[in-house]
């Protein structure tokens, strides 16, 4: 009787495990169309479900918009078409399939039916964007975003200075590592800019250069600036190393080179000469203090000893060929090449005979100005042969040159400017040292019209006087210069007197 009992049992539990086997057996070939539990594509779980239902799961994250929020604020969806963004679902999928069905059947089938988990299958992400077209996404994100810093501004119409701002911008770089993750996360798919401080800028020497470079846009023609703080070495540089014709400009070279010639103190007559050369810009004046530099009565060699002086003070680009209103002889050059003219930059039709640049004449008045204080490099090229007084006596002689209609006229009454002005029918410029209580400084402007016959004083002076005052107003930002009144610019331009 307990054996019949026993066999029932036994054959009992076989039917019921044979069942129970056909049953796991069942499902286990129900769950071969599944993904096994544990695994991982790209990041995201997909144990459990088909191939088909995968790729759609993997899709539909990865092809979702990244969403780009400033603070609390939503401000742009970035599509994965966009920045050219592909993932390559179907060989990740197969890949995982491949590492599932690479294990043996029957070991599969008994972790199933143990509820053993089996060994996690993990496919890492396979997918690829274009960082060209993600960064032009991000730029035109960060350009309607970013609030750059200003600097300060030389307003042209009073002369006063606007403070600076500070401003926020987008980190780029950083913004950019953080989109690029985000495409290829299995969470996030939000980005939060990354935003930094930008300082507000200093107050600059460049402040100037583009206050002058704004007061130029609207002039139809050429101009040349050059502008040195006196304190600092900081410089305006505008088309400062194009050739243009020297003028009467060139007659401050003139007088370094009559006064490093004389001995002794000019007499009376030399006196004469180098007033009306420089108050009256007389050419003749200025010819015979060419005699002078020449040590004979002979205009063409003065000017070829101050063509050579200058080249040994570093002025490569100034030149005189040709004494004022002569003629040229078959014995000396009519010109001279010089590094401006041989690769212009700017072809301003510069009179061939007498050249320059901004920076050649600017550098020689700051040489006076510093010669005049007993240092620079006048007296360590010259040693002995020109002194501090005579630099002096330079500066006080061209402060005598009341021509107000160019720098003068941008500056208040009263300050002490040392200049030399020039000009032809399509050129007007002025050169000088400028003394004021904010700074001195050295200004040179020169304004052409080379394509034309005519430039009309009535249109070149104002932009002239504008440059100064800018200077001017630059140097002294607590007391700006407004500028004189009208009826002050009509009675000087009544008393005005010619000059070339």
């Amino acid at each position: 009787m307990l054996r019949a009992i026993r066999r029932l049992l036994l054959i009992t539990l076989l039917v019921l495990g044979s069942a129970f086997l056909l049953y796991q057996g069942f499902l286990f070939w129900r769950a071969l169309d599944k993904l096994p539990p544990g695994t991982t594509i790209a990041g995201l779980p997909v144990g459990g479900l088909t191939p088909d239902a995968a790729r759609d799961a993997i899709n539909e994250h990865f092809l979702s918009p990244i969403t780009v929020y400033n603070g609390e604020e939503r401000i742009a969806e970035l599509l994965p078409r966009d920045i050219g963004f592909t993932i390559d679902t179907e060989g990740m999928v197969a890949e995982a399939r491949a590492d599932w069905e690479k294990q043996e059947m029957w070991r599969r089938y008994a972790e199933f039916v143990v509820g053993m988990s089996p060994q996690p299958i993990v496919v890492y992400v396979r997918a690829r964007h274009d960082d060209a077209a993600l960064e032009s996404q991000l730029n035109m994100i960060a350009d309607f975003i970013d609030r750059p810093a200003e600097g300060p501004q030389l307003l042209a119409d009073t002369g006063e200075i606007q403070s600076g701002r500070a401003g926020l911008i987008t980190d780029r770089a950083t913004t950019l590592y953080q989109l690029r993750s985000a495409f290829y996360s299995p969470d996030e798919r939000q980005v939060d800019l990354t935003l930094i401080e930008e300082p507000a800028p200093d107050w600059t020497i460049q402040v100037l250069q583009d206050a002058i470079e704004k007061q130029l846009a609207s002039f139809e023609g050429f101009a040349s600036v050059f502008i040195l703080d006196l304190q600092t070495g900081e410089e305006v540089r505008i088309n400062s190393d194009v050739a243009v014709s020297a003028l009467s400009i060139m007659k401050i070279a003139i007088f370094v080179e009559a006064y490093r010639a004389l001995d002794n103190p000019p007499d009376a007559f030399q006196q004469e000469l180098f007033l009306s050369t420089a108050t009256a810009s007389s050419n003749h004046s200025a010819n015979l203090l060419l005699h002078l530099i020449a040590g004979e009565d002979n205009t063409y060699q003065g000017a070829k000893v101050l063509t050579d002086e200058m080249h040994r003070m570093g002025m490569v680009n100034s030149f005189m060929a040709i004494p004022y209103d002569a003629a040229a002889v078959p014995s000396r050059p009519s010109t001279y090449d010089t590094p401006a003219n041989m690769n212009p930059t700017i072809d301003t039709r510069p009179d061939p005979s007498m050249q320059t640049t901004a920076e050649d004449i600017g550098g020689l008045l700051a040489m006076i100005y510093y010669c005049a204080k007993g240092e620079g490099g006048l007296l360590a090229v010259y040693p002995g042969e020109i002194t501090q007084e005579e630099c002096q006596a330079i500066v006080d002689l061209m402060v005598q040159n009341v021509e107000g209609n160019l720098i003068r006229f941008g500056v208040p009454d009263g300050t002490r400017v040392s200049h030399k002005h020039g000009w032809s029918f399509n050129e007007h410029g002025d050169a000088g040292i400028v003394y004021t209580p904010g700074g001195d400084f050295v200004i040179y402007s020169l304004l052409a019209q080379p394509e034309s016959d005519w430039l009309s004083s009535e249109y070149s002076f104002p932009f002239l006087w504008e440059i100064s005052r800018a200077a001017y107003n630059y140097f002294n930002p607590d007391k700006p210069f407004e500028g004189h009144s009208v009826q002050e610019l009509e009675r000087r331009e009544s008393i005005r007197t010619g000059g070339n």
